[in-house]
């Protein structure tokens, strides 16, 4: 029998109605704070205040030296902010809720904020060229602008994105509450990692919180985006699963009725200015059987008369004779002249 636990795992029949976080006042004002707060951090190292002195102090403790028996397990914990096993992970389960759901928003959400993730933070990265601790060659020094890419921590800013796009996404306002606070709590875990291998500055740290959070904060400004990617895709894959059905055959194909050839008469009467060609009423209803040329007919007057076929016209339906045909009428006489109503196979017509 089956419990409510694995009910949940079964597909949608429909889907669900999602409340898509909007910009609101609240959220603007946390976005202004961190972005107050992420230009502070910036221009506290290219200062080199007190910020920096922390650093070198933080540095000079050298925790790693001081709690050696955390080394190990800290050692993989601060993968939780790589970005390669995060994304492969969290990709999992959001293109699993992708299927269930009969949506494309969480993946398209995910590569959105990753996207931001890495123009945003590899630029000031590369900008600023801070050198780790590692690297470091003048104490008291911050170290920009020589080649390094240190500043902002990377693993600490993909940490608050990548498992904070878990909570974004919620589809409860308790789901949510308890997803940010476990994003919270992993994303200040590798932070604090990355100060106490010595990969970072705690300065890092401070500005890679914030630039994660700046993301996450500014998410509900893509959603437009997002919904007009989510629906030129689905589209896409409409026109896709359809195939060649929709496509009309063109003509002469495989499809197209088979060409019907109908007779044509020549003429045989002649006026002052030249010789014409011309196609009785009675000849137009009743249409010889098809031939593989031209077929020759012996008129009363003598002469010979060629049938040669009409051109082919796939818009009309094929037409095939059958049964015996009507026998011709003497009595009846073509306006022209001396040519029979129907053009009869097998010899000369009695005059």
């Amino acid at each position: 029998m089956r419990t409510d636990i694995f009910a949940r795992l079964d597909r949608e029949p429909e889907p669900p109605k999602i409340e898509i976080p909007r910009m609101s006042r609240h959220r603007i004002a946390l976005f202004g704070g961190t972005l107050a707060f992420y230009l502070a951090i910036v221009v506290a190292v290219l200062v080199s205040s007190w910020l920096v002195a922390l650093d070198w102090k933080v540095m000079l403790f050298r925790p790693y030296q001081q709690w050696p028996e955390l080394h190990a397990f800290l050692d993989y914990y601060v993968v939780l902010g790589q970005r390669g096993p995060t994304a492969v992970m969290v990709a999992s389960w959001l293109g699993w809720r992708s299927w269930r759901q009969h949506t494309l928003r969480p993946l398209l959400t995910l590569g959105t904020s990753l996207l931001l993730l890495n123009v945003t933070v590899g630029a000031v990265k590369f900008g600023l060229g801070r050198l780790g601790p590692h690297y470091a060659t003048q104490i008291g020094s911050a170290e920009l602008f020589a080649g390094g890419d240190i500043f902002p921590s990377g693993h600490t800013a993909n940490a608050v994105v990548t498992w904070g796009i878990l909570a974004y996404l919620a589809t409860t306002p308790r789901a949510r509450r308890y997803l940010s606070a476990l994003s919270a709590f992993v994303s200040l875990g590798v932070g604090l990692t990355t100060v106490y291998i010595g990969t970072h500055w705690l300065s890092d740290v401070l500005l890679g919180w914030a630039a994660g959070l700046l993301i996450m904060l500014a998410l509900p400004w893509f959603e437009p985006l997002i919904t007009r990617a989510e629906t030129w895709i689905l589209s896409v894959r409409a026109r896709w699963r359809a195939g060649p059905g929709l496509r009309r055959p063109a003509p002469g194909g495989p499809g197209s009725p088979a060409p019907v050839v109908l007779p044509q008469s020549l003429s045989g009467t002649s006026n002052s200015t030249g010789t014409g060609t011309g196609t009785t009423d009675a000849e137009k209803s009743c249409p010889a059987p098809e031939t593989s040329g031209s077929v020759a007919h012996t008129g009363a007057g003598g002469r010979t008369r060629a049938h040669s076929p009409h051109a082919v016209r796939s818009e009309r339906a094929p037409l095939t004779p059958a049964g015996s045909r009507r026998p011709p009428h003497a009595d009846r006489a073509a306006r022209g002249g001396t040519a029979p109503a129907h053009p009869v196979t097998g010899g000369p017509v009695a005059p």
